[in-house]
């Protein structure tokens, strides 16, 4: 949780960092590193109702859900998504996304998104999207989806009252409670490679990224 506080805290827009949880050892562990942390309901069905129930106590017109499991988030990528949202006013929620190959789409921890030819949306999964029906088809260019959402105040305060949908339990996949529902989410395409952490190979391959990285800027 630390390495995401510390790359939220280079974002240029954010005015506030705060970590929503129901568990106190996360509690304890922000507080023990300096950071604002706020504790939330544990009745809450996904990450999103819970950034809601805080966003009902700060103020604020647009607010970034960043996911606890993307270690290496940067600022820049909080600040490409708030300015997606900021630029237009015509969409309530935004999202990151990225190319990936077909092999990585294969893996059903990588969630996949198509969307509509004005970067809207269309469906998120965690199978490999679209399906290649036959060799005549054009190249396919796979996205993955980055685990970060932008959302307007008035919106994320009424998420809670839409019901979790059978898309989203399903793929447990919440941004799929906006969609079934009636609601859009814009994407742009980002320089970021999401390496969410998912299982405990995810979780060694990035420890040995950390060392390393530290190895090279302390020599």
């Amino acid at each position: 949780m630390e390495h995401v506080y510390c790359g939220a805290q280079q974002s240029r827009l954010a005015q506030d960092i705060i970590v929503a949880t129901d568990d106190f050892r996360i509690y304890n562990a922000v507080r023990e590193f300096g950071g604002k942390v706020e504790m939330t309901s544990d009745k809450h069905q996904s990450g999103t109702d819970r950034m809601a129930e805080v966003a009902s106590r700060v103020p604020g017109d647009i607010f970034v859900n960043v996911q606890g499991d993307e270690p290496e988030i940067t600022g820049q990528v909080i600040d490409q998504v708030v300015a997606l949202l900021a630029d237009h006013p015509e969409a309530s929620v935004a999202t990151l996304v990225y190319p990936i190959d077909s092999v990585t789409a294969a893996n059903p921890n990588i969630v996949k998104v198509v969307c509509n030819s004005h970067g809207f949306a269309l469906y998120f999964s965690r199978a490999p999207i679209p399906y290649v029906r036959d060799s005549h088809a054009p190249p396919i260019e796979y996205l993955g989806h980055i685990g970060i959402y932008a959302y307007r105040r008035d919106f994320l305060l009424h998420y809670p009252t839409l019901k979790p949908s059978f898309l989203e339990k399903c793929e447990k996949l919440e941004q799929l409670r906006v969609l079934e529902n009636g609601y859009s989410i814009l994407t742009a395409v980002s320089d970021y490679r999401s390496r969410g952490i998912d299982t405990s190979e995810d979780y060694r391959e990035f420890v040995i990224r950390y060392r390393n990285s530290q190895a090279k800027s302390n020599p």
